[in-house]
């Protein structure tokens, strides 16, 4: 037994190779993205011949994981919070069918949006889905659940979803790691056509299987040693606080806490201990990161005779992320203030790098989208999206992943002329093609720019999908290979750029633009790279 300084991720990443997995499957997205990268670069993960490719998207990666799963061994499987919505499909099926080997799944939530379009918070799906689900307080708690989840999740029979959240994933502490395991051996189910076959007749069946595995789920969140109650003398008031709010609750009580505390790291909410706070102390007070999930669920099961305090009655805020200093305030303590920002301090907005591609895309769209009455661009999610800011100005929306295409084409089918979608080449191949198609079997009058920067430069350079093969894709679809046409995005290229925008937004079909050029990140990497 060693002790490491990890980040949250990277401990989820060790515990994972220490339990026994065979793969793990991923797309990137901040907060997660560093526990696909540290079992990549990990040795023994290398040794082993751990799987741990990218994935297209976060469905693939789903389905991926329960495959390896159903062949008997364990599989991670790892997403951003807004990536479940695009896994969900398989995610609520899962529980359903259950699993072979055992499946952990983790969702980083990005609370305050750092790096988001929202701040959901997937304790809502596991509740959905009716699974398992982990929450951890600690890099050292982090690591211990993922190390212990798979013989759990084998155990019930069912994938165990884990929540992190951005200051989890991006912290270190010292973690203690614990003994290499065996990768298990392959053996499918024996019932599985009775369980992963979710026709009507055997997904009713299975349904009431879930249904009754709640209360063994129920009963090892009440016997978890993650969910512990500490006892206090002032019983006026009962705290309790779940994952990462457990630290925030603790700064505030460095001698000890002062009123009876409840924290829950696994869930369903363990019903027992959640009654016995209730019943010694007047008022309940509910720390958590996110939503009121567990506020919510209080009131329903407490019944009207005890009050629960928390984001719903404002005792916090519904947005952003908790801090000790909200947290003492919420308990009435005098909160100092010693680190305030000087007035002199400008925020800084982010910018696209200078030398990006992407920048000349920008500036030559907008010049000859200039010459219409009122043109229409449909951005996407990527670091291409900081085209919406100064200078460019360039996007009129950024809703979802691959959310351009088919955006620009009900805006084209509205009357929208131009209507232009820029998305880019990582983007692409995770959601676009879809909607890429259906564009096509419509000829739809639209314009649609794939920035290709080889890379999936957002989340720090990983491998995209689609590199080298976007003109093969579009012309498969079905895109004449006429109106696929490639640009280098360079300043001396300004003029024919400029040229070819202009005459596939007059072509009256679909036209597919292919600016290409390496990341300049990556490309800096490569040549510091190469001269060592």
């Amino acid at each position: 037994m060693e002790k490491q300084l990890f980040l949250g991720d990277e401990a989820i990443a060790q515990a994972a190779i220490d339990a026994g997995i065979s793969g793990v499957y991923a797309y990137p997205g901040t907060p997660s993205t560093e526990i696909t990268e540290y079992i990549q670069g990990s040795a023994v993960a290398k040794e082993r011949g751990i799987h741990s490719r990218w994935s297209a998207n976060e469905k693939t990666a789903m389905e991926a994981a329960l495959g390896m799963s159903y062949a008997g061994k364990r599989s991670l499987c790892c997403m951003k919070h807004v990536g479940l919505n695009v896994a969900a499909d398989c995610f609520m099926n899962a529980g359903m069918s259950g699993i072979n080997g055992g499946m952990i799944i983790i969702t980083a939530d990005d609370p305050s949006m750092h790096s988001s379009q929202n701040e959901q918070d997937n304790r809502v799906y596991g509740n959905f889905a009716m699974i398992p689900m982990l929450e951890p307080s600690s890099q050292q708690e982090a690591y211990d659940m993922v190390y212990e989840g798979f013989e759990l999740s084998e155990k019930l029979g069912y994938p165990i979803l884990m929540r992190i959240t951005t200051r989890m994933a991006h912290s270190r502490a010292g973690v203690v790691t614990r003994p290499i395991k065996d990768e298990n051996t392959m053996n499918c189910p024996p019932d599985g056509r009775q369980r992963f076959i979710l026709l009507p007749a055997l997904a009713r069946k299975r349904f009431k299987v879930l249904l009754e595995s709640q209360k063994v789920f129920t009963e090892s969140s009440e016997n978890s040693t993650y969910n512990k109650y500490f006892d206090a003398p002032d019983k006026e008031l009962g705290i309790i606080t779940t994952g990462i709010a457990f630290n925030y609750l603790s700064e505030n009580y460095p001698d000890g806490f002062e009123h009876p505390v409840l924290k829950i790291s696994q869930y369903p909410l363990p019903r027992k201990l959640v009654e016995k706070i209730a019943n010694e102390c007047k008022e309940i007070l509910v720390l958590e990161e996110g939503y009121p999930v567990v506020e919510e669920q209080l009131k329903g099961f407490l019944g009207k005779g005890v009050i629960v305090h928390g984001r719903l009655d404002g005792t916090l805020q519904r947005d952003g992320e908790l801090t000790p200093d909200t947290v003492g305030k919420a308990l009435g303590k005098e909160i100092n203030s010693y680190y305030a920002i000087p007035e002199v301090v400008e925020q800084r907005p982010p910018a696209l790098c200078q030398g990006c591609g992407h920048r000349d895309v920008y500036e030559a769209l907008n010049e000859v989208l200039a010459e219409y009455k009122d043109p229409k661009v449909f951005g996407d999610i990527g670091c291409y999206t900081l085209g919406a800011l100064s200078p460019f100005r360039a996007i009129d929306s950024c809703i979802d992943m691959g959310a351009s295409i088919t955006m620009a084409k009900g805006a084209s089918d509205a009357g929208v002329f131009p209507a232009v979608s820029v998305i880019g080449d990582s983007t692409f191949t995770h959601s676009g093609m879809t909607g890429l198609l259906d564009c096509v079997n419509e000829n739809t009058n639209i314009t649609i720019v794939i920035s290709d920067n080889e890379t999936t430069a957002m989340t720090g350079g990983q491998d995209s999908a689609g590199t080298g093969r976007l003109e093969a894709i579009c012309a498969g679809i079905g895109v004449d290979p006429a109106h696929i046409r490639v640009m280098i995005p360079l300043k001396k290229n300004y003029e024919e750029m400029k040229t070819i925008i202009r005459e596939e937004i007059e072509y009256k079909g679909v036209s597919v633009l292919i600016p290409r050029r390496e990341c300049i990140q990556t490309l800096t990497r490569k040549k510091k790279a190469s001269k060592k």
